[in-house]
């Protein structure tokens, strides 16, 4: 069975949690590092995806200034969504033609993750048809839990997600509403789906959660999912191995242009 070092960054920055993503895939697209699952919390934060629409974010730039919310454009499929405290955002980094090369089953596999880790709190998360993400419904007047696509329900999203494949390697990912503060999801049409709403854990329970209670179940379901040994980390040891891996890339390119050197030299 395949490792996947698994690391719990806790808060960090969006662009800091980027830049370590785009490290790892390079290394991973060497084969100098194993898959790795980045878990996290963001401090506020919109981003749009690829596919996004600016007329989506719904305040400007001094609205966003004040409410001490950062902007990005980054490189993931899907619109414009919330990253906040009290939201799980996980960033699996694997080699998908190692497990299977099927992006559709990968979307679906992550939703599955989630779906699974909520059924463990005694809630039915389910999908949308034509919509990516995991969803709750609720009675129509939003007083109480429904059950599943019954004809008097709404649904809200419970769990998004956004990823980036090349060369067959994921990353960016899924974000998990356990503890979020719904109302930043009011500065943005989220994902783009104007009449559906964002909830949370907490709000469905109707009681506390800490993200330290979801992340590990989350995690557990992906790595029986996808078939891969999840190995504890911390940031420490991944840095470490990072940074042994992107030396062990940059002597193997020397050597190979050394090499090319001297074959031309000899002819």
């Amino acid at each position: 069975m395949a490792k996947c070092l698994t690391v719990n960054l806790g808060l960090i920055g969006y662009a800091e949690a980027y830049a370590l993503q785009k490290r790892i895939v390079a290394a991973r697209k060497a084969e100098a590092i194993e898959d790795v699952l980045l878990l996290c919390e963001h401090p506020h934060v919109i981003t749009q995806g690829r596919n996004g629409k600016r007329e989506h974010l719904l305040v400007g730039e001094h609205v966003l200034r004040q409410k001490g919310v950062e902007f990005y454009e980054t490189s993931r499929g899907g619109d414009i969504t919330y990253h906040g405290p009290g939201q799980i955002v996980g960033y699996p980094i694997l080699n998908l033609g190692e497990i299977r090369r099927d992006v559709v089953w990968y979307v679906r596999m992550l939703e599955e993750a989630m779906i699974r880790a909520t059924a463990e709190f005694g809630i039915t998360a389910g999908r949308e048809p034509g919509k990516t993400g995991v969803w709750v419904e609720f009675a129509e007047d939003g007083s109480s839990l429904a059950t599943r696509h019954s004809p008097l329900a709404t649904s809200e999203k419970l769990g998004a997600i956004g990823v980036h494949i090349s060369r067959w390697i994921t990353s960016h990912g899924f974000a998990y509403n356990v503890s979020t503060d719904l109302r930043f999801f009011d500065l943005i049409v989220p994902c783009g789906i104007a009449d559906r709403k964002a909830t949370s854990l907490e709000k469905v329970l109707g009681r506390t959660v800490k993200e330290s209670e979801v992340a590990p179940r989350i995690a557990r379901h992906l790595g029986e999912l996808f078939g891969l040994e999840l190995k504890n980390n911390s940031k420490e040891e991944l840095l470490r191995k990072l940074e042994f891996a992107e030396e062990s890339v940059v002597v193997s390119v020397e050597r190979k242009w050394e090499q090319g050197r001297a074959a031309m030299e000899q002819e």
